[in-house]
Formats: C-alpha cells, sequence, structure tokens
C-alpha cells in the first residue's frame, strides 16, 4: 500500500521560484517518457516537437482575480481574500479574513472611502461570509483595489507586473483564486507553433479554489476529500476532446476538468475529483499527457502527477529536477508527460 510519505522529496529554498523567468516561453522543460521510463532535459520552447495531427491541447482559461483587498478595521489593519462569489450579484463571498480573532460577525473592513466589507457569519473552517458594501462595480472595484493572490511560498508582495505574470495570456473567464501555473508559460505565438505542429487547441474552465493546494496530512490518502471547484466545458471544446486522438492537458486542471467531465457525462457542474495512483486510482479515462509545473511534495496535485506518469517514475524524475536545479512551483519550470 502506498503512504503519503512516498511522495515526499527534499527541495532546497533556493530553488523556488520567486521571480516568473524573463520571458514567459523561456523555462526549462523537463520531458518524462512514461513508455521507456526515461527522462529529458529540454525547453519550453520545445513542446511543438512532441505534439502532432490528432493531439487534442487543452487549456485552462480560468481568470485569476487580484482577490486579496488590504483595509482597516475599528483598532488596526485587515485582510479580506475573497475566495468565491454567492450570490448573483457578487455582493455576498466566502472569504479569509485577517486577524481572524478580531474580525466577528458585524465587523466591518474599509478598503477605502468607496468600497468596504461586512462580516456576516462564520465558517465551520473560520472561513467568513462578507458583503461587499459601496461601488456599483463589484468587479470593477476589486481589479482597482485587489492585490494578486501570490502563493504563500513566494516570500515577497506582489507588485504591478504581477497582474500580467501570474496570469495566462488566455485567460478570460475570472474565478480562480491561485493561477493554473502550466498555462503561464505560454505566448500567443507558442500557441500557433502548437496549432502548426497539427494540435487542435481547445480550452475549459475550472476555477482553482485554495482547496486544490490544501495539505494533506493521512498516511492512508485514499480518503482524502479535496474542496470543490467549479468547471465547465464549451460544447466545441468538448467535440475536440472527445474527437483527439490524445489529449495532451495543460495543469492538473484541465486534468480533473477533463476527467470529471468524462465520470459524469456533465460538461459543467462542481467535482472534488481526487486522482492518486494507489489501487482504485489513477484511472485516466481521457487525458494522454500532460504538460504540468513541479509541486509540492505531499499535495494532491503531486498525486494526480504520479498516477499518470507512474509513482516510481514520478518521484526519480522530481529527485532529477532538484539535482538539475530546476525551478520549482508556481513560476518554476515545467515538465510534460508522454
Amino acid at each position: 500500500m502506498m503512504r503519503l510519505s512516498d511522495f515526499d522529496y527534499d527541495l532546497p529554498e533556493e530553488l523556488i521560484a520567486q521571480e516568473p523567468p524573463p520571458e514567459r516561453d523561456g523555462a526549462r522543460m523537463l520531458v518524462v517518457h512514461r513508455a521507456t521510463g526515461r527522462w529529458e532535459d529540454r525547453m519550453f520552447r520545445d513542446l511543438p516537437e512532441y505534439l502532432a495531427a490528432g493531439d487534442c491541447l487543452v487549456l485552462n482559461d480560468s481568470r485569476v482575480l487580484p482577490s486579496r483587498l488590504f483595509g482597516t478595521r475599528e483598532g488596526g489593519d485587515a485582510e479580506v481574500m475573497l475566495l468565491e462569489p454567492l450570490s448573483a450579484d457578487a455582493r455576498e463571498w466566502r472569504a479569509l479574513v485577517r486577524p481572524g480573532r478580531k474580525l466577528r460577525i458585524g465587523a466591518t473592513v474599509r478598503f477605502d472611502d468607496r468600497f468596504s466589507a461586512e462580516v456576516l457569519a462564520v465558517g465551520e473552517r473560520g472561513e467568513r461570509t462578507v458583503r461587499l458594501i459601496g461601488d456599483d462595480d463589484v468587479y470593477a472595484a476589486i481589479e482597482r483595489l485587489g492585490h494578486m493572490p501570490l502563493p504563500p511560498y513566494i516570500k515577497r508582495q506582489d507588485r504591478i507586473e504581477d497582474r500580467e505574470r501570474y496570469q495566462t495570456v488566455f485567460a478570460r473567464e475570472r474565478g480562480s483564486v491561485a493561477a493554473p501555473t502550466a498555462g503561464l508559460h505560454f505566448t500567443d505565438k507558442m500557441l500557433e507553433r502548437c496549432e502548426s505542429a497539427g494540435a487542435v487547441v481547445a480550452r475549459v474552465t475550472l476555477h482553482v479554489g485554495l482547496g486544490t493546494f490544501q495539505p494533506m496530512d493521512r498516511e492512508d490518502f485514499e480518503n482524502h476529500q479535496l474542496h470543490y471547484e467549479r468547471y465547465s466545458i464549451g460544447a466545441e471544446a468538448w467535440r475536440a476532446i472527445e474527437g483527439a486522438k490524445r489529449v495532451v492537458a495543460v495543469g492538473t486542471t484541465s486534468v480533473r476538468t477533463i476527467e470529471a467531465a468524462m465520470a459524469t457525462g456533465a460538461r459543467a457542474g462542481v467535482t472534488n475529483l481526487f486522482i492518486h495512483p494507489s489501487e482504485g486510482g489513477g484511472e485516466f479515462r481521457r487525458v494522454g499527457a500532460m504538460l504540468t509545473n513541479f509541486h509540492l511534495p505531499r499535495t494532491s496535485l503531486l498525486l494526480l502527477v504520479s498516477a499518470l506518469a507512474g509513482a516510481d517514475l514520478a518521484m526519480a524524475a522530481y529527485r532529477h529536477a532538484v539535482a538539475e536545479r530546476y525551478r520549482f512551483f508556481s513560476y518554476g519550470d515545467c515538465m510534460l508527460i508522454v
């Protein structure tokens, strides 16, 4: 039986990328060949060499909200991180707040003289339901005042350039609180090169929630429960996915979107699909290859990668990436599993 500790690895802190590469498509790419159990060190710009006619390259077009709002409360500073809207008019949201002990029901956080949030309820896990008050256009206010939700392993404040670089060039449907990071490497020119290689490009949407990155603490991980995330696949994209000889998913979120739709037959809804490499897990109905960034140890994301590549091969490739000093996580290098 596999244990969660089987998916741990040592990572020097200096290999955690704090900045994006100077050019979007300038990352290194570790290509892992499942059939032969080998890998090769390449560059992301080489991706079209691994695509051919009959391939469908699937992108997650979810757009990251600048969801971190900083303001003041009675007695000091405060932060509200918006997670997902709970009302059709986007006035009520599920959110995380700081400082939690000071922001109880009825507390107000003021972001500027036009926009504020009132705490309506406290959830079982400490999350809040908040009502946004002020500006007529809620999303315009969020765009005006919000900060990009860079992950905590990036040890710096977000900057104006993160508005562009922590967002894919094909982002369209707003709703994520973290970027689908494998897509960050693409430029419009790279997408054109992929199509010239014969691949059809299809776009799906899965709004990335914090639950995707929640820590796992059970060694017997099979019963781990992911949070639900919203997804949708348009009719044209669905036809391309169904008709492809091989589906090449860009990122774990695209994998989960495709596999959730295949499992349920629903092209839109919510999913907490947990794909892992142990007995009864790791079955891929449609995805045949994946481009992905490197993931934190002991996470559901690494387990999904291991399910596709094979646990032993995936972890050996990760150890190679560490030894060769690849850059890790959101702004880091990538891995292509074929």
